[in-house]
């Protein structure tokens, strides 16, 4: 389920105490490389083990192209199939270097030699100075075949949602040039919602609220922070998923946990991805899905999994002529999501009420979906 989509920061201008500003909070905020000068690899490996790449041989990924200095200044060679830049990646890839193509795309004579130096590498970054999709198009689609990873020039986060999104495949990463840290933290957003799947809810009717005893029941605490209206899916019935609310609303009885989903019954089904798994099953270290109201869903780890016996409480609703259940701990800080997008405590619950729900006409079969009649009660 993990996002295969990358964040590089450009980091390769000024000088170094500037540059190093931008490669902490690249590191901070979860980026997967960055782009920096020769003489400055040795100073971001002290930071930290995060991959860097530059024209130099000792970096992780070796850039070469005409824009691998810097200002992008480098000219176009008079024949591309005579480019010395091609022959130095081919000669990089016969050592068994990992090697960038960088081409400041300035017409559409570069646009053609970003594609064949493009053949040469395992990355090819493309910073364009007056073109948007239509270039990105054309690059994706003359590198398709191949096993090149393309990483756009943005400078800031609605770049990054465009090139991230071009086409059905879009640009494999991007390289962030910007002064902004908040649009680093911004940028790595965007990457992390991209390509997520967005989950189609719909308001379910409660039919029934019911106290049923006792019984054992799981936290899915996260390395993640979660907001109100935002959690899991979870059911008693694959195909009929609840949107739990994570514990991040303030109460007069205990403070907010917003890392943390109250998920219900160690029986129940919680949706991962493209499948369902038990709660029962659940691991730290594992992925785990967070959703919210509006369907948006972005991943997060399990940093630890709590079951405790705890007094249960039956919810069950109404979707499509379908009836759902689910089993939750009684407690108000237990909550569903409501239409409206705010949290419904379930000791507030009643019949009529409406919550957010997830629901398929299939089953699934060991967490798979299927074209099958398998009754769940």
């Amino acid at each position: 389920m993990r996002n295969e989509k990358a964040v590089w920061i450009k980091a390769d201008g000024g000088n170094w105490d500037d540059n190093k500003t931008l490669v902490t909070t690249g590191i901070e905020s979860g980026a997967d490389c960055v782009l920096l000068k020769a003489g400055d690899v040795a100073r971001a490996k002290e930071l930290c083990n995060i991959m860097v790449a530059a024209p130099d041989n000792e970096a992780d990924i070796v850039v070469v192209g005409i824009g691998s200095e810097g200002d992008g200044t480098k000219p176009l060679p008079s024949e591309i199939s005579g480019s010395e830049d091609i022959a130095r990646a081919n000669q990089l890839v016969r050592e068994g270097k990992t090697v960038a193509g960088f081409v400041v795309i300035k017409n559409k004579k570069y646009e053609q030699f970003a594609v064949e130096l493009g053949k040469s590498c395992d990355h090819l970054i493309v910073i364009g100075t007056d073109w948007k999709v239509i270039p990105l198009e054309n690059l994706i689609a003359g590198l398709q075949t191949l096993d090149v990873g393309i990483i756009a020039g943005v400078r800031n986060s609605d770049e990054a949602k465009l090139a991230l999104e071009t086409l059905e495949h879009g640009a494999d990463g991007v390289l962030l040039e910007t002064d902004n840290l908040s649009e680093i933290k911004k940028t790595i957003a965007v990457r992390d919602r991209s390509g997520m799947e967005k989950i189609p809810l719909v308001p379910a009717k409660v039919t029934k609220v019911k106290q049923v005893g006792m019984g054992d029941r799981v936290c899915v605490d996260t390395a993640s922070l979660m907001v109100p209206g935002e959690g899991m899916l979870i059911g008693s019935q694959s195909n009929g998923l609840f949107l739990v609310n994570s514990e991040s609303d303030e109460s007069p009885y205990v403070a907010a946990r917003p890392f943390r989903v109250n998920a219900g019954a160690v029986h129940a089904y919680i949706r991962i991805g493209e499948k369902t798994r038990y709660l029962s099953e659940l691991n730290s270290g594992d992925d785990v899905l967070l959703i919210n109201s509006n369907g948006e869903t972005r991943q997060a780890v399990i940093g630890r999994v709590k079951i405790e016996r705890r007094p249960l409480m039956l919810v069950e609703a109404e979707v499509e002529g379908t009836r759902i259940k689910t089993l939750l701990q009684n407690a108000e800080t237990i909550k569903l999501v409501g239409k409206d997008g705010k949290p419904v405590p379930v000791t507030d619950l009643k019949e009529g009420d409406e919550v957010m729900v997830y629901f398929e006409a299939a089953a699934r079969h060991f967490g798979i979906r299927i074209e099958e009649t398998i009754i769940e009660k």
